[in-house]
């Protein structure tokens, strides 16, 4: 018997993941889009997986483009990851506005300046999956260094502190 979607979208809402943002800058405008499923993949070649939906228009911006950056967000970021994942938003430089921000060197996409790391990447494929694709990226530079804070963390359809270790 299959799974009802509705009940394994559920089901997979009770594994917390962190939140990153993904932009891309293409000839005219900054795309951006917030994502949780971002995996490391290999640390030889440097390559992460990132799941969008398959008709969405990141991926086609990504595809045409062929680089992005990553941004992983920290507990500060909820609102910021809030405006990125609603339908119908306007570019990313709009939406960051009063957030300090910089190009990555490679794919000259918008980087956060107070975000946990950015990686700036190159697309190496996508996967298709069902009604989302995988992209995995090969990351060319670390624009922003790791740095000390807590993530942004989405739990149960909504962001959530990270409890004290």
């Amino acid at each position: 018997m299959p799974v009802d979607p509705s009940e394994f979208a559920a089901a997979l809402r009770s594994y917390a993941a962190g939140v990153a943002l993904m932009t891309v800058r293409d000839g005219i405008d900054d795309v951006g889009t917030t994502v949780s499923s971002v995996m490391s993949v290999s640390a030889a070649p440097p390559l992460v997986a990132v799941g969008l939906t398959a008709t969405g228009y990141p991926r086609e911006v990504l595809e045409d483009v062929g680089r992005c950056g990553l941004t992983v967000l920290g507990a500060g970021h909820a609102i910021l990851a809030s405006r990125f994942s609603s339908a119908g938003r306007p570019s990313a430089r709009h939406l960051l506005e009063s957030v300090p921000w910089s190009r990555a060197p490679v794919s000259d996409a918008i980087v956060l300046d107070g975000g946990l790391v950015a990686l700036d990447c190159r697309l190496e494929r996508v996967v298709e999956a069902g009604d989302h694709v995988l992209a995995l990226l090969e990351v060319v530079g670390v624009p922003v260094a790791p740095s000390s804070g807590d993530p942004l963390v989405r739990f149960r359809g909504r962001y959530v502190p990270v409890p004290p270790s």
